[in-house]
């Protein structure tokens, strides 16, 4: 299976799960939409990560009008699609929902429980009821209108659109050293990076075996 990761920078990449999908013997296709413009429109799935940009900058980065566009393409299409934090941002606003600035940015662990839809998701259903999330996100979203909200927390966390396509507003793909760039020299870091740095130590590994877990769940998906 042809897995085309649609990237927005150097720090917001892959990370594990182009381990796991290697591993699981799938090709991993990276697209940098920033340089690449138009992503193709035929890959087998989709996975589409997360970014230091925002829906509403449009003027500032064009190219995330041809997100959109490309968004609403795929899901038009059937091809499965998993976006995280922008990704799931620009899915959700491609589709008419909202997006805003929070008053404070989420930087860390947040509790977070699946809905009723989410524990039946052949997708965000191999997670656990409830589970710490980590969250890196200035923004969040509002679930479109026919989506299915799959997990809450302090922000909406996860929803399902349509069949085949999801959104996670957290980060299950992370791995330590790029987390600790993402904050190194940001200004609205809501905390000590010091203390982030020691959660990351203590909690990354366990978050990171339910991440391979998700990113086979939606390979498995993308498959039927």
């Amino acid at each position: 299976m042809r897995v085309l990761a649609v990237v927005h920078g150097s720090d917001v990449r892959p990370e594990q799960f182009g381990e796991v999908i290697e591993a699981d013997g799938h090709e991993l296709i990276e697209w940098d939409i920033r340089a690449s413009g138009r992503p193709p429109r035929t890959p087998d799935a989709v996975m589409v990560f997360g970014g230091d940009q925002n829906v509403g900058e449009e003027v500032r980065h064009p190219w995330l009008n041809e997100e959109y566009d490309a968004l609403r393409g795929w899901v038009g299409d059937g091809v499965p699609l998993l976006g995280v934090c922008l990704g799931a941002q620009t899915l959700a606003h491609a589709f008419g929902g909202k997006v805003r600035r929070l008053p404070v940015p989420l930087a860390g662990f947040y509790a977070s429980e699946l809905t009723d839809a989410g524990s039946g998701d052949r997708v965000l259903g191999v997670l656990p009821r409830r589970f710490d999330a980590f969250n890196a996100n200035g923004y969040t979203f509002s679930v479109p209108d026919g989506a299915v909200t799959l997990a809450t927390g302090p922000v909406p966390q996860a929803y399902r659109l349509g069949g085949r396509a999801w959104g996670v507003q957290f980060h299950p793909e992370i791995r330590r050293d790029h987390v600790v760039r993402w904050f190194e020299d940001d200004p609205e870091l809501p905390r000590p990076l010091d203390e982030l740095r020691a959660e990351l130590d203590e909690r990354l590994p366990a978050w990171q075996e339910l991440g391979a877990r998700l990113c086979r769940a939606f390979l498995s998906a993308a498959q039927e």
